[in-house]
């Protein structure tokens, strides 16, 4: 691709519609609030001008949105800005920007480790990025945007300004909230996006209307905790329960879902909300972290092994049928073979349809970090167990749906098997069936045939709508 030689336009006056300036390229990793912050970073740069590359190589900006929760995503960001730095030498114009959770807390070593890099933005200012672009124009001088809002007394008002004017697609996300107060001792996530913010009812209201008015379907509200959604705002406190009875209210909307929701603010009313709201999907993606009370403790996590068994058995009771799934970190710092047996006994117990499984991260900066670490190879061995344990109970509960109808929203063609279709049931369990690709969109009945560790394969039963 012919380089093309960008010239600086003010802010003040934006360039004419369809005017293309340049070519941006975003590399992602992390969370789907990284992934819905890509989104936003692009619409940001389409409105000066500039429309995506398909690859970093043809593009005349290259951002990283990074992820610091594990070290593994940030070891690939600094492997990338490596790559980068040679391509930036054969190409000096190419502008490199660094943001997400790693450029939050981590901008120096970036800037040393890194000096290529134009600009880093912190999680709270990714609507600098036009601004820092129009800068690096004119001037190859290192900028970073770094602040995080306050929350000024009891009231929030500094939220994040958001285009809501987006192309229509099939499965949204929406952020209900930013930030997190819960402070758990192996979290860096306090730090890289601030402390919990909420925004207005109002405003994400709008924002779904619009989205199903684009043919949207399918919207995931995203926040750290979802279900303590609605402190602190200008309008009172609103509960989250009362959030999704508005939202499932909107004529269009098929499906309703959210993550991550914290265990101990999962109360009645959210139960009631799951079971007597049709637009909230049978599904919970409920963290258990561990199923040891010490190691709870140890992690500051504000629940109990008990606790936390009598919301899955409420929830169980309220909803039968409710697909379940869940967090499990091994190898925190002091874990015992007991107490990791514990974690084991939960998981065989409550008979989770899915867990994400990880091997505990140390974070810089807080407070787990500090903490005597345990032997690489002993955490890897736990983590083999349980992934054995999980997969073991998955293919029996998966097993056991053989036979059963359920209802999905079709995404579209396997990518494995054109000729089939694939979607996610209201319990959030893949299903492949054979259909034509027109059925994009709609609303199908299917019987499972055949059980996986993924998921099931299934009849198409009948075009529900």
């Amino acid at each position: 691709m012919a380089d093309a030689t960008l010239a600086p336009v003010s802010l003040s006056t934006k360039p004419a519609r369809n005017t293309v300036r340049g070519t941006y390229f975003v590399q992602t990793w992390g969370c789907q609030m990284n992934v819905e912050d890509t989104e936003q970073i692009g619409l940001y740069l389409q409105e000066i001008g500039f429309q995506p590359a398909r690859t970093p190589q043809e593009a005349h900006l290259v951002l990283l949105n990074t992820c610091s929760v594990r070290k593994k995503p940030e070891d690939k960001a600094f492997s990338f800005l490596g790559e980068l730095r040679l391509l930036k030498q054969s190409r000096p114009e190419l502008m490199v920007g660094v943001c997400g959770c790693m450029a939050q807390t981590r901008a120096d070593e970036i800037r040393r480790r890194a000096p290529h890099v134009d600009f880093v933005v912190g999680t709270a200012q990714i609507s600098q990025i036009p601004a820092l672009v129009e800068e690096a124009l004119q001037s190859r001088r290192f900028r970073k945007r770094l602040d995080l809002p306050d929350r000024k007394g009891a009231v929030v008002t500094d939220i994040p300004t958001r285009h809501v004017d987006r192309q229509g697609k099939l499965k949204a996300f929406v952020p209900i909230q930013y930030g997190c107060d819960k402070f758990c001792t192996f979290c860096i996530v306090p730090a890289t996006r601030g402390r919990e913010r909420s925004r207005p009812t109002a405003e994400i209201v709008e924002e779904a209307r619009r989205l199903v008015d684009l043919g949207t379907k399918e919207i995931t509200l995203l926040g750290q905790t979802v279900n303590s959604y609605g402190k602190n705002l200008a309008e009172g406190n609103v509960p989250f329960s009362r959030l999704l009875q508005e939202l499932g209210q909107i004529d269009g909307l098929e499906r309703l879902r959210y993550t991550s929701p914290y265990p101990r603010d999962f109360r009645a009313d959210l139960i009631e909300a799951i079971r007597n709201c049709p637009a909230v999907m049978e599904h919970v993606h409920l963290p258990l972290q561990s199923g040891n009370d010490a190691m709870l403790k140890a992690m500051r996590r504000l629940y109990t092994r008990q606790s936390f068994t009598h919301i899955v058995a409420d929830l169980r009771t309220a909803v039968p049928g409710l697909g379940i799934t869940t967090d499990i970190i091994v190898g925190f710092p002091g874990e015992s073979e007991e107490q990791f047996q514990e974690t084991l006994d939960v998981v065989e117990a409550l008979r989770f349809d899915g867990a994400y499984m990880f091997i505990y991260s140390p974070r810089p900066n807080t407070p787990a970090a500090s903490m005597e670490q345990l032997p690489y190879p002993l955490k890897q061995s736990r983590l083999k167990r349980l992934v054995e344990l999980q997969n073991r109970i998955t293919l029996e509960i998966n097993r056991s749906l053989v036979g059963r109808t359920f209802e999905v929203l079709v995404e579209g063609s396997s990518p494995k098997a054109p000729n089939r279709l694939q979607g996610y049931s209201r319990e959030f369990k893949m299903i492949h069936f054979p259909g034509e690709a027109g059925l994009r969109g709609r609303i199908v009945h299917v019987r499972a045939t055949e059980s996986h560790l993924w998921g099931l394969s299934a009849e198409m039963l009948e075009v529900l709508r």
